[in-house]
């Protein structure tokens, strides 16, 4: 088979010059390399078919949005996805912000452009406008805790594991039942919180029971807050007989609260966590456990898959959660 120098001879110009033309380079009068290509297709020489795009480039490396990193359940996701990463030969690029002009830079002047081969966004409601940014990267983009049309997602039912923990609750015979929620001025505007405090009041109204806005506090998914709402809760008349915490997080902060106060649980008030977080075992706390790690892998998984695969149509996955029973809630003892 010809090669580059039968073509150069056979078009009348230098080796280089074939070379730059074959690669589709610059600096190459049009006349010249369709005289080129012309004598490489007559010499039977194949030629690269430059009317497709490039394959891009790869980075080997995946990233990261969270707003949060020390907090647990960001943490545990970004481990689980880390590991199965990891394992498949990737890097991972961390995006960390808690504050809303680094949310900005990230997403209006697309500081991901070029750097990461996926991204997975933990948990953080993107605009449209945001989410038009991440599509317009050109990458797979898979969500936890959330679901788009657009993206591969991993998320698990709020609403209906809420209604759970509060139907447990209820079963044990409490009604003046109280709730530890996130903030609703929150500026990430996260859904979770919305989505358990609907399911939380959907069994209220179920069961007949009147609910009161002076019986929730907001903790704002930390202990320490959580703790001095609680403070707060506790100087209000009527005090409940239980409490639905929307994380364990918030469960840990109640329960120091109340050993200060002087208040044993479940003996004065029955506690209910959300996540499974791993103290709430030796805290004897009561939660909806989701399968917060499994999630970051699940994540992980299907971003690998659409990189294997780029036509793959992304797959919005539920995963389910379960009631674990501990010793934080105990059935009321009728006075009749």
């Amino acid at each position: 088979m010809a090669g580059i120098k039968e073509i150069a001879a056979h078009s009348g110009v230098s080796i280089a010059t074939v070379s730059r033309a074959l690669r589709g380079l610059h600096h190459v009068n049009p006349e010249t390399r369709a005289k080129i290509i012309d004598a490489a297709q007559i010499l039977g020489y194949p030629i690269e078919d430059k009317s497709q795009p490039p394959a891009p480039i790869r980075t080997n490396s995946v990233g990261i949005v969270a707003p949060y990193i020390s907090r647990w359940y960001f943490a545990q996701v970004i481990s689980g996805a880390e590991q199965a990463l990891r394992e498949a030969g990737l890097d991972l690029l961390l995006y960390n912000f808690s504050q809303m002009k680094g949310r900005e830079r990230l997403f209006q002047h697309q500081l991901l452009k070029g750097r990461v081969d996926a991204l997975i966004v933990i948990s953080l409601p993107p605009t449209e406008e945001e989410f038009e940014s991440m599509l317009s990267l050109g990458i797979p983009v898979a969500l936890v805790g959330m679901h788009h049309k657009e993206c591969a997602s991993v998320a698990i039912d709020d609403v209906a594991a809420a209604r759970t923990a509060t139907q447990h609750l209820v079963n044990q015979g409490h009604r003046n039942i109280a709730l530890m929620s996130g903030h609703p001025d929150d500026p990430f505007n996260f859904s979770v919180p919305q989505d358990r405090r609907k399911g939380f009041l959907q069994v209220l109204v179920e069961n007949g029971l009147e609910w009161d806005p002076a019986r929730e506090v907001h903790g704002g998914f930390t202990m320490h807050t959580a703790a001095r709402a609680m403070d707060d809760l506790l100087a209000r008349p009527n005090r409940p007989t239980a409490i639905f915490c929307e994380s364990d997080e918030m469960a840990f902060g109640v329960m120091q609260a109340m050993r200060r106060h002087g208040l044993r649980c479940p003996d004065d008030i029955s506690i209910i966590g959300f996540d499974g977080h791993e103290m709430s075992e030796f805290s004897e706390l009561t939660t909806i456990e989701q399968p917060v790690q499994l999630m970051g892998e699940m994540a992980a998984w299907s971003i690998m898959e659409r990189l294997r695969k780029p036509s793959k149509e992304p797959s919005s996955l539920v995963v389910p959660t379960t009631l674990v029973v501990r010793n934080s809630t105990k059935r009321l003892v009728s006075d009749i």
